[in-house]
């Protein structure tokens, strides 16, 4: 299945919508301190009371990315497996703004090779970095991208609203350094 990964063009799949959706049992509580002489910063794995889903939508192409290009697996005309990357020129890194595989296709190695093909794109252009975001409520992207090498180099305690700590999401950061 991996052998068939392919560009997915913005003139064909131009605003496709990717409809994303995930279960936790855990999260990742993040507390922040500081006093005159400091900032303290905890990242806490903690269960839920009771699992969370969360869905939202993506679309391919967004036009504030710079560079942007997918490639995925395509079946019957549909698009079963992709992954979006974009160019962050000015810190010589590649972003990927999404990475999705449809429920029918879940561990078979497409994630992961669909990751390997962006190492391998950001290798060809000589990237210095690749990052990629995700919320602290998602603990199998966390550990999917943890098992392919990535770590945590920042995160943003108010992206989606200014109460992302208490509604335990805020946004991850993680980063590979090529």
């Amino acid at each position: 299945m991996t052998k068939n990964i392919i560009p997915i063009t913005q003139e064909r799949w131009n605003n496709h919508v990717l409809n994303f959706h995930y279960t936790s049992k855990n999260y990742y509580d993040v507390a922040i301190s500081h006093n005159l002489n400091s900032f303290n910063v905890s990242f806490t794995k903690r269960p839920f009371d009771t699992p969370i889903t969360k869905n939202f939508v993506f679309n391919l192409f967004q036009p504030w990315n710079t560079d942007v290009k997918s490639w995925g697996i395509i079946e019957n005309n549909n698009i079963v497996a992709v992954i979006e990357t974009a160019v962050e020129g000015w810190s010589n890194k590649l972003r990927i703004p999404a990475l999705w595989i449809d429920d029918a296709y879940h561990r078979q190695g497409i994630g992961a090779a669909l990751i390997n093909f962006a190492i391998q794109r950001a290798k060809d252009e000589n990237r210095r970095m690749i990052i990629v975001e995700t919320q602290s409520c998602n603990e199998n992207a966390i550990a999917f991208y943890l098992a392919c090498g990535f770590t945590l180099v920042g995160f943003d305690a108010c992206c989606y609203g200014n109460d992302d700590i208490a509604k335990k999401e805020v946004l991850l950061q993680f980063g590979l350094q090529i």
